[in-house]
């Protein structure tokens, strides 16, 4: 079953949602490209959907997440009473099909606050819910928020949807990934930021990770869009500019936490990154009275 891969920041959003009851002979209504993703959850029952040439059997304690830009209809009516939640949501940030070429993961910023900190998860688009009785009960106090029209009503909502996707994850994580790429972008992505401040070579990470240095590059650029070195490079730059910007350290001393052997290298490089030199960099995020 494919995943669909989301990079955040930003998070999935919740925008609406609702519950339904099905009688024998009744189908699911026909839709096409409604611009955002169409959670089903069945707590009853089954649903049969179709998604373009895929179908699916939803059946209870099961959900399935349709994509937005694709026709989705029943392919047969219920054949016993089915009673469901649908959630509708999207994102503001990528998002791919794990069978689809995918995006690059990190985008390089110039503002200070932006880190190399972003993830990518991915929740299967078919499977078994792993606490359902859990996730019901957030959906149903998802639904009885929607007369609540307060801003800090519609803020309890999307901290209750988050709650819920996490859920579902929950159940994502016991599954071995569609595209074991992502799983070794991820992997490596993830000892090259705990270990930034130390050296590290690509026999380093090749034992850290246990594949050949050439595919988990391969497998960063498919994912990333970068190389390891440039990743771990990034990733050290990003950490200079909070030190810069939250620390009083001499320049000296956050060029080598960050993990650089040498001062003119650091200087050199996060020149090239940001397109000012370290001491420009924090003068020009500092207030005067905390140069």
């Amino acid at each position: 079953m494919s995943e669909i891969r989301f990079v955040a920041p930003p998070l999935p959003h919740y925008i609406f949602s609702g519950e339904d009851s099905y009688m024998p002979g009744r189908s699911h209504p026909a839709r096409r490209d409604i611009g955002v993703f169409d959670l089903l959850i069945v707590a009853k029952g089954c649903l049969y959907v179709a998604e373009e040439q895929s179908s699916f059997d939803v059946a209870a304690g099961q959900y399935l997440l349709l994509r937005p830009d694709r026709a989705h209809r029943s392919y047969r009516p219920c054949s016993t009473e089915t009673h469901f939640f649908w959630v509708h949501l999207h994102t503001l940030g990528a998002w791919s099909e794990t069978a689809e070429s995918v995006e690059p993961h990190a985008v390089t910023t110039d503002d200070p606050f932006i880190r190399i900190h972003q993830f990518a998860f991915q929740l299967p688009r078919f499977g078994s819910i792993v606490q359902p009785d859990s996730v019901y009960s957030l959906l149903r106090q998802l639904n009885q928020l929607l007369d609540e029209p307060s801003a800090l009503d519609r803020l309890k909502q999307q901290n209750l949807f988050q709650d819920m996707l996490l859920t579902l994850l929950q159940g994502a994580v016991m599954q071995p990934p569609a595209n074991p790429r992502l799983a070794i972008a991820e992997q490596a992505a993830s000892y090259l930021r705990q270990h930034y401040r130390e050296p590290i070579s690509y026999g380093d990470l090749a034992q850290a990770v246990h594949f050949h240095p050439n595919h988990i590059s391969r497998c960063m650029r498919s994912v990333f869009g970068c190389t390891p070195l440039s990743y771990l490079t990034r990733y050290r730059i990003e950490q200079a500019k909070l030190r810069l910007i939250h620390t009083d350290e001499p320049v000296g001393s956050i060029a080598e936490e960050a993990g650089f052997a040498s001062f003119p290298f650091f200087v050199r490089t996060f020149a090239k990154h940001t397109g000012c030199r370290p001491r420009e960099f924090r003068r020009k995020h500092r207030t005067i009275g905390d140069r």
